[in-house]
Order: C-alpha cells, then sequence, then structure tokens
C-alpha cells in the first residue's frame, strides 16, 4: 500500500466522521445556544438546565439519523475491505 493509497484512506475515514458526527453536533450545538440564550433572557443561571434538553435532542437527532450513519459507515467500510483485499494487506 503506498503512501497515497494510506493519506487516502484517511482522508476519507475523517470525511466519515465528520458525517456521521456531523448531525448530532450541530443538534447539540443548536440546543446549546437556545438555552444559553433563553437563561440570558430570564436570568435563570441553573447550570444544569441545559443538560436534559441536550441530551434528549441528542438521543433524538440519533434515532433519526441513524440509517444514514450506518450506510455512510458501511460503504466505508466497504471501500476500506476492497482496498485491502486487492491490495493484499
Amino acid at each position: 500500500m503506498t503512501a497515497g493509497e494510506v493519506l487516502d484512506i484517511a482522508r476519507e475515514g475523517v470525511w466519515t466522521m465528520i458525517l456521521v458526527a456531523g448531525p448530532t453536533m450541530v443538534v447539540g450545538l443548536i440546543v446549546g445556544v437556545v438555552i444559553a440564550l433563553f437563561q440570558a433572557l430570564t436570568q435563570i443561571q441553573e447550570m444544569t438546565l441545559v443538560f436534559v434538553p441536550k441530551i434528549l435532542a441528542i438521543f433524538v437527532t440519533i434515532l433519526v439519523t441513524l440509517p444514514f450513519m450506518s450506510q455512510v459507515l458501511e460503504s466505508f467500510m466497504g471501500r476500506v475491505t476492497e482496498m485491502i483485499l486487492t491490495t493484499g494487506g
């Protein structure tokens, strides 16, 4: 396996990680900003207020995007497996 192929696999791995984790991270960020804005507007300074809505939103996002996540991971694993089989290791 050449250095170029290793870099291609690494690049695809990073892109796959971004695609899989991206929706969950974006939802967590949006919920965190909305809760922080709510806390600033109402002057409620409860530190634990942000955790429950953020956990619920992330859980729902994972449930909704799970088919997409598994498809992306399966596609990446198929490409890596094919590359291993064709190059012999």
